[in-house]
Order: C-alpha cells, then sequence, then structure tokens
C-alpha cells in the first residue's frame, strides 16, 4: 500500500535519531531545564530574531494547544478562531474541556478576514449586555491551515494590529509551519511570525521530530508562571532534552525548512497531476497537504492501493480527499500514486 494519510506517520528524520543514540548515554538535569534544551531555544531565538523570547517544549499539538490557551486565558475568556480552525473542529473538545468556549468566525479557505475579526471584536464591545457574555481574549490562527493554505505577511500583520489594538493576544498554531515556510511562492519568514504573533509554536511532530513541539512567546511575561502552566496541564516531560536535542538538531543547517520543501515539491507533483487529469481542488494549497474531488468509483479504485483522508462529501456521488506528504515522502510513492489515476 501507499501511504498518504498523515505527515507523521513515519518515525524521525536521520539525523535526530543519530543525534538521540549519541546522546544516549549522558546524563542531563531534567524537565527541560538542561543545557541541551538552552542550546535549541539559543538556534530557535536566532531563527526568530527575538533574543527575549520564551522558548518552550512540549510533546504534541492538541496538549500544546490546551496548555497556551487555558494559560493565557482568564476563566471567563474564550479564544476566536476561523469556524474550520483546528481548536474549533479537531481537538475533541480539549479546549472547551480546559474551560473556555471558542468563538468562531467564518472560514476564507482556512482563514480568517482582519475586517471580519475587527466587526466581531467591535460588536462585543457595543453589546450592553456583553458583562454576560463569554469575553473575546485571544485569537487562534494556524499557517499553514486545515486547509493546507497560507497567509501573507500582510494579512498576518492585519490582523496582529487588529488583536493589537483591542488588547489581546495573536497566538499562531505551527504544527506544519515548516511545510508554509518552504512553500513555493511564500513571504512568510520565521522572522515575520514571531513579529506578528504574541506567542506560536514550531511544529516538530509533522516535520521531522520523533515528537515535539517549541512554543515562543515573543512578548515575554504574557503568559506567566509558564513553567507551572505546562506541569498543571500535563504538558511538562520529565526528560525534557530528549525534546531539545531534537530541536537542536532541526535548527542546524536550516534542516526544519529543507527537509519541508521536500514534502512540498512532492505534494506539488500530486496536485499537478491530478489537475493534469481534470480533478477540481477545493482548496488552493501551496503545501504538503493536496485535496482533491473525485468520483466515489475512482476514491473505491484509489484506496484498493493506497491510504488517504476523507474529508468531506461534497455530492453524492463525489467525495473531497486529503493526501499529505512529509519530509519522507517517497519520489517513487508519488509515482505510483499518479500511474492510478
Amino acid at each position: 500500500m501507499l501511504h498518504f494519510d498523515s505527515d507523521y506517520m513515519e518515525g524521525a528524520h536521520p539525523r535526530i535519531l543519530e543525534a538521540l543514540a549519541a546522546d544516549n548515554g549522558n546524563q542531563h538535569v531534567g524537565y527541560g531545564l538542561d543545557e541541551v534544551c538552552d542550546e535549541a531555544r539559543g538556534l530557535i531565538r536566532d531563527a526568530c530574531g527575538r533574543p527575549d523570547a520564551e522558548v518552550w517544549f512540549l510533546e504534541g499539538g492538541t496538549q500544546t494547544n490546551r496548555t497556551v490557551i487555558a494559560a493565557t486565558l482568564r476563566p471567563y475568556e474564550g479564544v476566536v478562531a476561523a469556524e474550520s480552525g483546528h481548536v474549533s473542529v479537531h481537538e475533541a473538545g480539549a479546549i472547551e474541556d480546559s474551560g473556555h468556549k471558542v468563538l468562531t468566525l467564518p472560514q476564507h479557505q482556512g482563514k480568517i478576514d482582519a475586517d471580519e475579526l475587527a466587526g466581531f471584536l467591535e460588536a462585543y464591545q457595543a453589546d450592553e449586555n456583553h458583562d454576560h457574555m463569554v469575553r473575546p481574549g485571544m485569537v487562534y490562527i494556524s499557517h499553514p491551515t486545515e486547509f493546507g493554505t497560507l497567509y501573507t505577511t500582510d494579512e498576518l500583520r492585519r490582523i496582529g494590529d487588529v488583536c493589537h489594538g483591542f488588547g489581546i493576544p495573536l497566538y499562531l498554531d505551527g504544527a506544519r509551519l515548516g511545510y508554509g515556510l518552504a512553500a513555493d511562492g511564500t513571504d512568510v519568514t520565521l522572522r515575520t511570525v514571531a513579529e506578528t504573533c504574541d506567542v506560536f509554536y514550531i511544529g516538530g511532530t509533522k516535520v521531522g521530530a520523533l515528537f515535539g513541539e517549541a512554543v515562543v512567546i515573543t512578548r515575554p511575561g504574557l503568559i506567566p508562571a509558564f513553567f507551572t502552566q505546562m506541569k498543571l496541564n500535563g504538558a511538562l516531560l520529565a526528560k525534557g532534552w530528549l525534546l531539545g536535542l531534537q530541536f537542536r538538531t532541526l535548527f542546524t543547517d536550516d534542516l526544519y525548512v529543507r527537509i519541508a520543501r521536500h514534502a512540498d515539491e512532492q505534494a506539488m507533483r500530486i496536485r499537478e497531476g491530478f489537475l493534469a487529469k481534470g480533478y477540481d481542488l477545493p482548496f488552493d494549497s501551496p503545501t504538503n497537504q493536496q485535496f482533491m474531488i473525485v468520483d466515489d468509483d475512482t476514491l473505491a479504485r484509489l484506496r484498493e492501493h493506497a491510504t488517504l483522508s476523507f474529508w468531506e462529501k461534497t455530492d453524492a456521488d463525489h467525495t473531497a480527499i486529503r493526501f499529505a506528504t512529509s519530509w519522507a515522502t517517497k519520489p517513487e510513492d508519488v509515482d505510483a500514486l499518479l500511474a492510478l489515476i
């Protein structure tokens, strides 16, 4: 079988496995307070252009979203997100379970619009009953979005300006950030993200690591006692150096973006192959997630030879499906997939 279900089906990039094996006999203090994590923090701060940023290492995306959002918000506040956003749809209620409502906005190819965000926040303030309502306390976006689409630098800046004008932080979910940074034609860099967002995370689980996400808080002190908040949310790994070592490796010699670029290149081959056969794309994604609308007979045929993700039914006889490539996708597997259509 060919496997295009997701971008975390393989273990880790060989350089990470080599680094883990080489370090295996060493001893480190726990909880990410070791020299390996400090070195990784330094590399990430340099890449972000933010020498004063706080950098913390957590294990997975849902854990990270829950911890950051719960630690940032007051009990009476909620987080604003696109109706298609990951925290809105695919977190199994993790945010709501932490005591915070997800307040949704319309999505446009997975993105929120700065003007609509401003209108939403203005309407809340103008409502004479707003003291009885959940207060918008932060804004959540992801880059890439759930649909593999990307914000532009201008869009990020405008959303950031709206957030800061209303005195609330902007949080960016970067579970697949590497694939966004490596995409052809993007004008968003890691420094752009650090300039426009108050807190974001750099995804490792889906971009070459065994596991792990690096939270970057660009406004030091934004989240008081974040170390303790990690512990409170079950997000403090005793062997924290395992996380630091992986990010130290990913942020050496630009490895993080280089391996992500390979995934994007293979995804573009899938995109062009389906377009050449006349299939429609529901989303204009330049990243490692590619979506196609296929008739159900074609879907059944594909599933005999390849694993993929169901997305949604588009009508009685057609289905939107997703193919995800990764840093480890083999070009010959893409060749074999395209031969099926």
